[in-house]
């Protein structure tokens, strides 16, 4: 993953109706939820919604399945967990000592 992926879902996912949205869908697990649904439990109004929602699949961290006439959204869960490896994979990794000479 890169790090300009990373940036992305973190950035999608630092607007509070996002992270709302994210984490709704995230405890309706594999089987989503429709976009109707999500207005209604969120109390979003539909252009806003569809805009947030755009923002979450572009980000990669949301898919979209059409089912009949419903849209049906899902988590991806395996998105979420390979940023999570990718930003836990630095840690205690070390960091380069640098001179110091302009001090």
């Amino acid at each position: 993953m890169t790090d300009a992926e990373i940036a992305s879902a973190l950035a999608a996912l630092g607007h509070e109706a996002r992270l709302k949205l994210f984490r709704l869908l995230m405890r309706a697990g594999p089987e989503g939820l429709s976009v109707g649904e999500i207005g209604r439990h969120l109390g979003l109004a539909p252009s806003t919604l569809a805009h947030h929602l755009g923002a979450l699949v572009a980000a990669g961290l949301v898919e979209q399945e059409k089912q009949g006439r419903a849209v049906i959204s899902r988590a991806d869960f395996a998105a979420l967990r390979g940023i999570f490896r990718a930003v836990e994979a630095e840690c205690c990794a070390g960091v380069e000592t640098l001179d110091d000479d302009a001090a």
